[in-house]
């Protein structure tokens, strides 16, 4: 599990392509710092598992139906990508409930800046929009963010809007995101759940 609190920014510094999947080499000191093969690290919101590591470097492999749900596909050497270890069990939890499971792939719409924060839109694929509400939480290619604004147009669709301040733009990748870049969406799990007991309930007072 993790809370979508990026530890750093690693790049992409190799990628082989397999036989329905791909393998990933990216550098990232932090969490390699105490990393072991099998551990779980989250690359732009993605649960990956460490195969090899050496010199300050992991490799993960991808199999075909990660990349077709996440904007890993896309992503080669000399990409920026955010690097969260799997949280520890006595750390904090400074963000939310993140499982490293990619829902869906958004699209940013525009990026405004203003004097202290920057707002972010991103278009959401219709069959997520539900689970996205004002003020609540979302997880934007492994970050933890807030939800400040929800809404519709008639030509992208459903999209939510992030402020985000300068810290998370200097110390992810959303603050080198352009408009029309392809962002890795994870909803709140709770939210799934309980729309899953929900439909349950509903189908068996039916019975």
């Amino acid at each position: 599990m993790f809370t979508g609190i990026v530890e750093e920014r690693g790049e992409i510094i190799g990628r082989e392509d397999l036989a329905e999947a791909a393998r990933f080499r990216i550098r990232g000191p932090l969490v390699t710092s105490d990393a072991s093969f099998g551990d779980s690290i989250a690359v732009n919101g993605v649960c990956l598992t460490v195969v090899e590591l050496d010199d300050g470097a992991f490799t993960v492999d991808v199999m075909a139906e990660t990349l077709r749900r996440s904007s890993l596909d896309n992503l080669g050497p000399g990409a920026t990508v955010n690097l969260e270890r799997a949280m520890a069990a006595g750390g904090r939890f400074g963000g939310h409930i993140v499982q490293g499971h990619v829902d869906g792939v958004g699209t940013v719409v525009s990026v405004s800046p203003s004097e202290n924060w920057t707002v972010v839109r991103i278009a959401v694929p219709a069959d997520l929009s539900r689970y996205v509400v004002e003020k609540g939480s979302i997880t934007i290619d492994g970050i933890s963010l807030t939800v400040s604004s929800i809404g519709r147009d008639d030509d992208r669709g459903d999209w939510l809007e992030v402020s985000l301040i300068p810290t998370t733009l200097s110390e992810t990748t959303l603050g080198i995101t352009a408009t029309d870049a392809r962002v890795n969406l994870e909803v709140d799990v709770i939210a799934k759940y309980v729309e899953r007991l929900h439909g349950a309930g509903r189908a068996e007072g039916q019975q």
